[in-house]
């Protein structure tokens, strides 16, 4: 951690959790620690944003674990899983009550993300061939993490970054 307060949020925070989940929320952590991501306190949970960058890529609740993954292309089943899920759920309720929005930067309707807008959005193929798209700007709700999902988070998360660096840093 970077200072002091950082420290003792994270400790505050982990020592809050169930002692099945904390361990798994700290080795998260401690690598987004290492990418220059900082915890910011957000009411009863922690984002992590980059000084490079205002956006936020992780955030973690007491019961959730939400992941900005929307640059990264190849993913297991479980994440094209979430993303389809998300998706479908944006096409099933009106989109301005949902946080996963139709992605409107693929009409050319957005500036809320840099780069070209097929590189930052959530993405689902349907068998039919119709492909929907949801906001890349969210991090997704990822359920249930265990032990086998940390070494995919943090590739995740090492996409997401170098992403964010090139397409989002401050001048």
């Amino acid at each position: 951690m970077k200072t002091k307060k950082h420290e003792e949020l994270i400790a505050s925070y982990l020592n809050a959790l169930d002692a099945e989940i904390a361990p798994l929320y700290k080795e998260i952590i401690l690598f987004l620690s290492e990418l220059g991501y900082n915890p910011v306190k957000l009411k009863s949970c922690i984002t992590f944003k980059h000084k490079s960058h205002t956006k936020q890529i992780v955030k973690m609740g007491n019961v959730f674990f939400s992941l900005r993954f929307s640059a990264c292309r190849r993913y297991s089943q479980r994440f094209v899983d979430i993303v389809s899920a998300a998706i479908n759920k944006v096409a099933a309720n009106n989109p301005a009550n949902n946080p996963y929005q139709v992605a409107r930067c693929i009409t050319g309707d957005c500036n809320a993300c840099k780069g070209k807008a097929d590189t930052h959005v959530y993405a689902h193929t349907y068998p039919n061939g119709e492909t929907k798209y949801a906001c890349g700007c969210y991090a997704m709700r990822i359920p249930n993490i265990t032990a086998n999902d940390i070494p995919e988070i943090k590739k995740l998360i090492n996409e997401e970054h170098a992403y964010l660096l090139i397409h989002e840093a401050k001048a």
